[in-house]
């Protein structure tokens, strides 16, 4: 089964490891120009921490900007907010 679109919200969170990363790449590099991606993170394209391997790092940052629509927000992260009102203004 394949998907018209394959959305991962969680990137640059955690470290991959090079398995990982691998097979991250290998999804990236079987969807392109035949499928979407779309990728949310609060991290900028620097996911040198997420992917250790530099080499590896620049191609899956290659695969995804390339014909890509890149939205920047320039926001902090909703939870982030909210948790700092709540600390300014406890209940």
């Amino acid at each position: 089964m394949y998907a018209d679109i394959r959305i991962d919200r969680r990137t640059g969170y955690r470290e991959l490891n090079k398995r990982g990363a691998d097979l991250l790449f290998q999804v990236l590099t079987d969807r392109e120009e035949t499928a979407s991606v779309a990728i949310s993170s609060n991290e900028s394209f620097d996911w040198t921490k997420t992917f250790t391997d530099p080499r590896l790092c620049a191609a899956i940052v290659d695969r995804l900007t390339c014909n890509a629509t890149v939205i920047e927000t320039g926001t902090d992260s909703y939870r982030l907010a909210h948790s700092r009102a709540h600390y300014d203004h406890p209940a």
